[in-house]
Protein backbone atom coordinates (compact mmCIF):
# COMPACT_ATOMS: atom_id res chain seq x y z
CA UNK A 1 0.00 0.00 0.00
CA UNK A 2 2.89 2.40 0.65
CA UNK A 3 4.44 1.58 -2.13
CA UNK A 4 1.40 2.26 -4.36
CA UNK A 5 0.77 5.71 -2.53
CA UNK A 6 3.99 6.78 -3.27
CA UNK A 7 3.68 5.81 -7.28
CA UNK A 8 0.48 7.94 -7.30
CA UNK A 9 1.78 11.31 -5.15
CA UNK A 10 4.93 11.00 -7.93
CA UNK A 11 2.51 10.85 -10.91
CA UNK A 12 0.45 13.90 -9.43
CA UNK A 13 3.93 15.74 -9.00
CA UNK A 14 4.78 14.62 -12.77
CA UNK A 15 1.02 15.75 -13.95
CA UNK A 16 1.69 19.20 -12.41
CA UNK A 17 4.94 19.67 -14.42
CA UNK A 18 3.30 18.63 -17.47
CA UNK A 19 0.84 21.06 -17.24
CA UNK A 20 3.38 23.83 -16.51
CA UNK A 21 5.43 22.83 -19.66
CA UNK A 22 2.29 21.75 -22.15
CA UNK A 23 -0.31 23.32 -21.15
CA UNK A 24 -3.94 22.24 -19.80
CA UNK A 25 -4.19 20.58 -23.47
CA UNK A 26 -2.41 17.61 -22.38
CA UNK A 27 -5.46 15.77 -20.72
CA UNK A 28 -7.90 16.07 -23.43
CA UNK A 29 -6.91 12.75 -25.86
CA UNK A 30 -9.82 13.33 -28.12
CA UNK A 31 -7.81 12.58 -31.47
CA UNK A 32 -5.48 9.87 -29.54
CA UNK A 33 -6.72 7.14 -32.06
CA UNK A 34 -6.49 9.10 -35.34
CA UNK A 35 -4.07 7.70 -37.61
CA UNK A 36 -1.49 10.86 -37.82
CA UNK A 37 -0.83 13.42 -40.84
CA UNK A 38 2.64 14.21 -41.83
CA UNK A 39 1.36 17.44 -40.25
CA UNK A 40 0.69 15.97 -36.90
CA UNK A 41 3.96 14.21 -37.24
CA UNK A 42 5.51 17.78 -37.92
CA UNK A 43 3.91 19.33 -34.95
CA UNK A 44 5.04 16.72 -32.69
CA UNK A 45 8.75 16.09 -34.07
CA UNK A 46 8.87 20.08 -33.61
CA UNK A 47 7.74 20.53 -29.84
CA UNK A 48 9.93 17.82 -28.96
CA UNK A 49 13.55 17.64 -27.17
CA UNK A 50 13.28 13.89 -27.40
CA UNK A 51 12.15 11.02 -30.16
CA UNK A 52 12.23 7.78 -28.66
CA UNK A 53 11.14 4.03 -29.15
CA UNK A 54 10.16 2.55 -25.70
CA UNK A 55 8.86 -0.69 -24.51
CA UNK A 56 6.55 -0.48 -21.74
CA UNK A 57 7.95 -2.73 -18.79
CA UNK A 58 5.74 -1.47 -15.89
CA UNK A 59 2.33 0.38 -16.16
CA UNK A 60 -0.49 2.08 -13.18
CA UNK A 61 -3.21 3.45 -13.74
CA UNK A 62 -4.09 7.31 -11.82
CA UNK A 63 -7.56 7.46 -10.13
CA UNK A 64 -9.92 9.45 -12.18
CA UNK A 65 -9.47 12.19 -8.98
CA UNK A 66 -6.09 12.29 -9.68
CA UNK A 67 -6.58 13.12 -13.20
CA UNK A 68 -7.48 16.49 -13.73
CA UNK A 69 -8.67 17.27 -17.46
CA UNK A 70 -8.79 13.62 -18.66
CA UNK A 71 -11.37 12.93 -21.82
CA UNK A 72 -14.52 10.60 -21.28
CA UNK A 73 -13.72 7.52 -22.72
CA UNK A 74 -9.93 7.69 -21.36
CA UNK A 75 -7.73 6.81 -18.29
CA UNK A 76 -4.11 8.18 -17.49
CA UNK A 77 -1.99 5.65 -17.06
CA UNK A 78 2.21 5.68 -15.18
CA UNK A 79 4.30 4.41 -17.55
CA UNK A 80 7.86 3.06 -17.40
CA UNK A 81 9.73 2.34 -20.36
CA UNK A 82 13.11 0.81 -21.89
CA UNK A 83 14.80 2.89 -24.74
CA UNK A 84 14.30 0.89 -27.60
CA UNK A 85 16.06 3.34 -30.24
CA UNK A 86 17.06 7.11 -30.54
CA UNK A 87 15.29 9.09 -33.09
CA UNK A 88 16.16 12.42 -32.18
CA UNK A 89 17.85 13.85 -29.27
CA UNK A 90 18.03 10.80 -26.56
CA UNK A 91 21.59 11.63 -25.91
CA UNK A 92 21.09 13.14 -22.12
CA UNK A 93 18.25 10.39 -21.29
CA UNK A 94 18.45 7.44 -18.99
CA UNK A 95 18.08 3.95 -20.29
CA UNK A 96 14.76 3.82 -18.28
CA UNK A 97 12.16 6.79 -18.72
CA UNK A 98 8.86 7.32 -16.76
CA UNK A 99 5.88 9.31 -18.16
CA UNK A 100 2.36 9.64 -17.82
CA UNK A 101 -0.09 9.07 -20.90
CA UNK A 102 -3.96 9.43 -21.41
CA UNK A 103 -4.95 6.21 -23.12
CA UNK A 104 -8.95 4.79 -24.59
CA UNK A 105 -10.46 2.53 -22.17
CA UNK A 106 -10.95 -0.68 -24.24
CA UNK A 107 -13.87 -2.28 -25.08
CA UNK A 108 -14.91 -3.37 -21.50
CA UNK A 109 -14.49 -0.41 -20.33
CA UNK A 110 -11.24 -1.11 -18.82
CA UNK A 111 -7.69 0.50 -18.79
CA UNK A 112 -5.90 -1.06 -21.82
CA UNK A 113 -2.62 -3.41 -21.49
CA UNK A 114 0.17 -1.28 -22.75
CA UNK A 115 2.75 -3.22 -20.42
CA UNK A 116 5.10 -5.02 -23.08
CA UNK A 117 4.43 -3.14 -26.16
CA UNK A 118 6.48 -0.91 -28.12
CA UNK A 119 5.33 2.85 -28.80
CA UNK A 120 7.15 6.00 -30.47
CA UNK A 121 7.06 8.90 -27.62
CA UNK A 122 7.49 12.74 -28.61
CA UNK A 123 8.60 13.61 -24.79
CA UNK A 124 10.54 16.86 -23.03
CA UNK A 125 12.85 16.05 -20.25
CA UNK A 126 11.81 17.07 -16.63
CA UNK A 127 14.62 19.43 -15.38
CA UNK A 128 16.57 17.99 -12.49
CA UNK A 129 14.66 14.67 -12.71
CA UNK A 130 16.73 12.13 -14.61
CA UNK A 131 14.75 9.32 -16.62
CA UNK A 132 11.30 11.47 -16.11
CA UNK A 133 9.90 13.12 -19.72
CA UNK A 134 6.84 14.72 -20.36
CA UNK A 135 4.34 14.04 -23.31
CA UNK A 136 4.62 17.15 -25.49
CA UNK A 137 0.92 16.68 -26.56
CA UNK A 138 -1.80 14.34 -26.26
CA UNK A 139 -1.11 12.09 -29.27
CA UNK A 140 2.63 12.15 -28.58
CA UNK A 141 2.67 8.62 -28.01
CA UNK A 142 1.89 5.91 -31.14
CA UNK A 143 2.07 2.53 -31.31
CA UNK A 144 5.87 2.01 -32.88
CA UNK A 145 6.08 -0.01 -36.44
CA UNK A 146 8.14 0.35 -39.13
CA UNK A 147 6.00 2.06 -41.41
CA UNK A 148 5.61 5.06 -38.75
CA UNK A 149 9.61 4.71 -38.49
CA UNK A 150 10.15 5.45 -42.02
CA UNK A 151 8.08 8.22 -41.96
CA UNK A 152 10.37 10.10 -39.05
CA UNK A 153 13.51 9.48 -39.85
CA UNK A 154 13.32 11.96 -43.03
CA UNK A 155 11.17 14.56 -41.23
CA UNK A 156 13.41 14.43 -38.25
CA UNK A 157 16.55 15.11 -40.52
CA UNK A 158 15.00 17.71 -42.35
CA UNK A 159 13.82 19.55 -39.12
CA UNK A 160 16.96 19.48 -37.21
CA UNK A 161 19.66 18.92 -39.86
CA UNK A 162 21.82 21.76 -41.48
CA UNK A 163 19.65 24.48 -42.95
CA UNK A 164 16.76 23.73 -41.24
CA UNK A 165 13.65 25.86 -42.41
CA UNK A 166 13.29 28.24 -38.90
CA UNK A 167 10.09 28.38 -37.04
CA UNK A 168 8.16 31.15 -37.95
CA UNK A 169 6.68 34.05 -35.38
CA UNK A 170 4.91 36.79 -37.21
CA UNK A 171 4.13 38.64 -40.10
CA UNK A 172 5.89 42.01 -39.62
CA UNK A 173 5.98 44.33 -42.46
CA UNK A 174 4.30 43.63 -45.74
CA UNK A 175 4.63 46.05 -48.87
CA UNK A 176 2.65 45.90 -52.16
CA UNK A 177 3.79 48.21 -54.72
CA UNK A 178 2.86 48.72 -58.37
CA UNK A 179 4.69 48.08 -62.13
CA UNK A 180 4.61 50.47 -64.59
CA UNK A 181 2.18 48.55 -66.75
CA UNK A 182 -1.64 47.74 -65.49
CA UNK A 183 -1.55 44.72 -64.10
CA UNK A 184 1.85 44.89 -62.90
CA UNK A 185 2.83 44.57 -59.21
CA UNK A 186 4.76 43.29 -56.77
CA UNK A 187 3.74 42.30 -52.62
CA UNK A 188 6.45 41.71 -49.98
CA UNK A 189 5.35 39.49 -47.04
CA UNK A 190 8.41 39.54 -44.38
CA UNK A 191 7.89 36.98 -41.39
CA UNK A 192 9.82 36.92 -38.30
CA UNK A 193 11.43 34.01 -36.91
CA UNK A 194 12.47 32.52 -33.93
CA UNK A 195 15.92 31.61 -34.11
CA UNK A 196 17.07 33.38 -37.29
CA UNK A 197 16.28 36.61 -39.78
CA UNK A 198 13.18 37.19 -41.35
CA UNK A 199 11.73 35.05 -44.19
CA UNK A 200 10.41 36.74 -47.66
CA UNK A 201 7.26 35.71 -49.30
CA UNK A 202 7.08 37.25 -52.69
CA UNK A 203 3.88 37.58 -55.27
CA UNK A 204 4.39 38.56 -58.47
CA UNK A 205 2.40 39.91 -61.10
CA UNK A 206 2.84 40.39 -64.76
CA UNK A 207 0.22 41.50 -67.57
CA UNK A 208 -1.07 38.31 -69.24
CA UNK A 209 0.66 35.92 -66.71
CA UNK A 210 -0.92 33.90 -63.98
CA UNK A 211 0.72 35.13 -60.86
CA UNK A 212 3.84 33.75 -58.97
CA UNK A 213 4.84 33.29 -55.90
CA UNK A 214 8.08 31.90 -54.07
CA UNK A 215 10.12 32.75 -50.99
CA UNK A 216 13.51 32.88 -49.25
CA UNK A 217 14.66 32.01 -45.71
CA UNK A 218 16.29 34.96 -46.21
CA UNK A 219 15.13 38.83 -47.04
CA UNK A 220 16.99 38.70 -50.32
CA UNK A 221 13.97 39.60 -52.73
CA UNK A 222 16.03 37.76 -56.00
CA UNK A 223 15.82 34.22 -53.81
CA UNK A 224 11.96 34.32 -53.45
CA UNK A 225 11.47 33.00 -56.48
CA UNK A 226 9.15 29.18 -55.64
CA UNK A 227 7.29 28.09 -53.71
CA UNK A 228 7.75 25.02 -51.09
CA UNK A 229 7.26 21.70 -52.07
CA UNK A 230 4.15 20.41 -50.49
CA UNK A 231 5.05 17.64 -47.35
CA UNK A 232 8.31 19.25 -46.74
CA UNK A 233 9.12 20.67 -43.98
CA UNK A 234 9.16 24.42 -45.18
CA UNK A 235 5.62 23.94 -47.06
CA UNK A 236 4.74 23.11 -43.15
CA UNK A 237 6.31 25.81 -41.69
CA UNK A 238 4.24 28.58 -43.79
CA UNK A 239 1.32 26.41 -44.19
CA UNK A 240 0.58 25.83 -40.75
CA UNK A 241 1.78 29.14 -39.02
CA UNK A 242 0.82 32.05 -41.11
CA UNK A 243 -2.44 33.12 -40.47
CA UNK A 244 -5.68 33.30 -42.68
CA UNK A 245 -5.36 37.08 -42.92
CA UNK A 246 -2.48 39.83 -42.64
CA UNK A 247 -2.56 41.46 -39.19
CA UNK A 248 -3.58 45.20 -39.77
CA UNK A 249 0.12 46.83 -38.12
CA UNK A 250 2.05 44.72 -40.52
CA UNK A 251 0.83 46.95 -43.59
CA UNK A 252 3.53 49.70 -44.50
CA UNK A 253 1.15 51.70 -46.72
CA UNK A 254 -1.50 53.76 -45.89
CA UNK A 255 -2.61 53.89 -49.92
CA UNK A 256 -6.09 52.14 -49.64
CA UNK A 257 -5.13 49.78 -52.90
CA UNK A 258 -1.72 49.02 -52.10
CA UNK A 259 -3.46 47.16 -49.01
CA UNK A 260 -6.09 45.59 -51.24
CA UNK A 261 -3.71 44.45 -53.58
CA UNK A 262 -1.56 42.89 -50.25
CA UNK A 263 -4.37 41.35 -49.38
CA UNK A 264 -5.28 39.56 -52.75
CA UNK A 265 -2.19 38.44 -53.36
CA UNK A 266 -1.75 36.92 -49.58
CA UNK A 267 -4.98 35.53 -49.94
CA UNK A 268 -3.16 33.88 -53.32
CA UNK A 269 -0.53 32.39 -51.29
CA UNK A 270 -2.42 30.78 -48.80
CA UNK A 271 -4.98 29.26 -50.84
CA UNK A 272 -1.90 27.78 -52.84
CA UNK A 273 -0.35 26.21 -49.78
CA UNK A 274 -3.46 24.70 -49.12
CA UNK A 275 -5.05 23.55 -45.65
CA UNK A 276 -3.22 22.48 -42.71
CA UNK A 277 -4.71 19.10 -41.63
CA UNK A 278 -3.18 18.80 -38.20
CA UNK A 279 -5.19 16.42 -36.24
CA UNK A 280 -4.13 17.62 -32.59
CA UNK A 281 -2.14 20.62 -32.55
CA UNK A 282 0.04 19.73 -29.92
CA UNK A 283 2.26 21.60 -27.61
CA UNK A 284 4.83 24.59 -30.28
Amino acid sequence: MTASRKTFDFCGILYAVALALCGPAFGSAAHAQQAPTFEDLASLSDAADHVLQVRIIKQATVEPDRSPGLAPGFVRIYAVGTVKQVLHGGESLTQVVRYLADVPLDARGAPPRVKGGQFIIFVRAVPGSPGEVVLVAPDAQLPASEELTARLVPLLAEIYGPGAPPRLTRISNVLSVAGNLAGESETQIFIDTRDSGPVLVSVVRRPGRPPAWGFSWSELVDQANEPPLPGSIAWYRLACTLPQGIPPAAHRSANPEDRRRAALDYAFVIESLGPCHRTEPGAR
